[in-house]
Parts: structure tokens; C-alpha cells; sequence
């Protein structure tokens, strides 16, 4: 698929420097890469460099590669000069499905033949953003959660047209990285983690709306209950073990028929303005005065201190070639 094996990689290239692009920049640059990155924002140099210095004594406590700097990212006027020397490109644009599918045409035109480009895409299938590509062979999902510098998720899938193995090179390269992975075998609309993630928004939505429950409570159920286990045991070893010696059968049986109880409202709420309104005010009263920078970092820590205290520090992890 491409002359360069993923433990070689030394070039990777981040198209789009919003939040996740910026993100995916502070990663690769952590973990000891040259970076060139693009964003059509005129403002996107000053964003960016400011994102990477905000997210840096976070990835210093992880544990920086060898060589890791942040005088290692240079931003291009440019696509094509980003991308014109690059191993690996990540795009991380706007989830729009036009401008997904042109900006890959775009990428595989300018990009030099055999190099992965992977899609940050949050919910689009790649079958659906390759179509105007020509070398859709090499077009991946590459899709990561926020921030992408310290959440170690990456599920990746191809689409219709994508080769088996750019999907294995992507898989193994993300490995590489530091990143943990989830190679898909097929195109689940969402993917697996939004998918879930999605269920519990939509249920906190009905709850605010419906006067059931306040935005800080809905937040501390989670942090001070199921949270805590979710950090180190998915929601299915969970459930079974609330089985005891029987296990998910027990569980199952014991349970199961709760599963026909009005408890879930899968479907989204009408998000009119009252509803607006309250999750917005509702953020404003839990974030307590605190700004959106205090509470990044206050996120940044507390994340660190879970991947500290279950043993799953990415910088601990030690690559080949790295």
C-alpha cells in the first residue's frame, strides 16, 4: 500500500485545525513527529499554536517522546505544501458531507501516491465521503474522541472502496502512535463509541426537558456512579457482573424482561429553545464560575489521573521505531 511501514513514519501531515485537528496536532507532535499542518481560517496559525501550548504540560505529565517539541509543526498557506512530503495525512474538517468529499478528492490529488489519508469524520460513513476520489483505496476513518492528545480511542474503518490494507496500515499506525484502536469490520453509521455516547445525550436531553433532572445532576450521576466503573470495565463485563456467579445469563434473566419498562426515550428530543436554553444556563450554573480554559485543564488532569491510576499512561507505551 505505501513504501513507508508505519513504524517508519516520521512526516504526518493534520488538514483542518479546529478543536480536533488542533488536538490530533498536539498528539503527533508528543509523540515525536514533524508536523505540517493547514486550516483555510485566517486566524488558524495563532489558534493552533495557542491550542498546542494549552495542551503541552498535559502531554509533558503523559510522557513525551524522544525529539518531542513543539518547534516541530509548521503551518503551510497551502494544502498541497502541507501534505506534498508527508507518510500519514489526518483530516479533520467540518462535518459537512460536501465539503468532506471535495476536500478528499482534493487530498488524494495533492498527496503522494500510497499514503493513508484518514477522515477525523464523527459520524459519516467513508463510502459516502469517497465517492469524487479517484485513489479511494487509501481513504480511512480514522475517527478519535476529544481531545484527541489525551483520549487514547481510535476507531477505524474503510468504506466501499477502501483497501483492506490501508485499513490495516491505518490500524497499526495509530498503534504506533499511542493511540488504542478499534479496527471495524464493517460501517456502523455513528460508529461503536458515538453511538453509545449519543443513547446517553439523548437521554439527559429528555430529562432536562422534561424537568426530570438538572444538568448538574445528570453529570454527577455519571462522574460519582457508573463513571467511575466505566473507566476501567465497558458496560457490558459491568452488567455481568451484576449477575454474580451467574454472570450476564443470570443477568439476563433477572433483568431482561426490565428491558420492556418506559425507561428509554432513544428518540432526540425537540431541541426548541426552551430546551436550549436550559442546558445552556444549566452548564453556566455547574461550570460554578469557572472558565472553559479552567475547565479544559481541569478535564486534562482528571484524565490523566484515571489513565495514571488504572496503568494506561499512552506515553508509558513504548514503540518499536519510536
Amino acid at each position: 500500500m505505501t513504501s513507508t511501514e508505519p513504524e517508519n513514519v516520521r512526516h504526518v501531515a493534520c488538514v483542518g485545525a479546529g478543536v480536533i485537528g488542533g488536538g490530533w496536532v498536539a498528539h503527533f507532535l508528543a509523540r515525536g513527529y514533524d508536523v505540517t499542518a493547514w486550516d483555510p481560517a485566517p486566524d488558524a496559525e495563532l489558534r493552533l499554536r495557542r491550542l498546542v501550548d494549552a495542551a503541552w504540560p498535559a502531554l509533558t505529565q503523559l510522557g513525551l517522546a524522544d525529539g518531542a517539541s513543539t518547534d516541530r509543526l509548521t503551518v503551510t498557506d497551502t494544502l498541497e505544501e502541507a501534505v506534498a512530503d508527508a507518510q500519514f495525512v489526518q483530516e479533520s474538517a467540518p462535518e459537512k458531507l460536501d465539503l468532506k468529499r471535495d476536500l478528499l478528492a482534493r487530498l488524494d490529488a495533492a498527496t503522494p501516491p500510497g499514503v493513508v489519508i484518514a477522515s477525523s469524520t464523527s459520524g459519516y460513513p467513508m463510502t459516502d465521503m469517497q465517492t469524487d476520489a479517484e485513489g479511494a483505496g487509501r481513504l480511512v476513518v480514522g475517527h478519535p474522541f476529544n481531545p484527541p492528545y489525551l483520549i487514547p480511542l481510535v476507531e477505524v474503518v474503510g468504506g466501499e472502496r477502501t483497501s483492506a490494507e490501508a485499513v490495516a496500515w491505518a490500524s497499526r499506525f495509530y498503534e504506533v502512535a499511542g493511540k488504542s484502536v478499534i479496527t471495524m469490520d464493517r460501517e456502523v453509521p455513528g460508529f461503536i463509541a458515538n453511538r453509545l455516547q449519543e443513547a446517553l445525550w439523548r437521554e439527559a436531553l429528555h430529562m432536562v426537558a422534561n424537568g426530570e433532572a438538572t444538568v448538574k445532576e445528570i453529570d454527577d450521576s455519571i462522574t460519582e456512579g457508573p463513571g467511575l466503573r466505566w473507566a476501567f470495565m465497558g458496560p457490558m463485563l459491568t452488567f455481568a457482573l451484576a449477575g454474580g456467579e451467574g454472570g450476564m445469563a443470570h443477568m439476563l434473566d433477572h433483568f431482561g424482561p426490565s428491558l420492556k419498562s418506559p425507561w428509554t426515550r432513544l428518540e432526540a428530543p425537540e431541541l426548541d429553545k426552551a430546551l436550549y436554553d436550559s442546558v445552556v444556563a444549566g452548564c453556566d450554573d455547574a461550570a460554578a464560575g469557572r472558565t472553559i480554559a479552567d475547565l479544559v485543564a481541569e478535564r486534562d488532569q482528571g484524565v490523566i489521573d484515571v489513565l495514571r491510576a488504572t496503568g494506561r499512561l499512552p506515553g508509558a507505551r513504548k514503540e518499536e521505531g519510536k
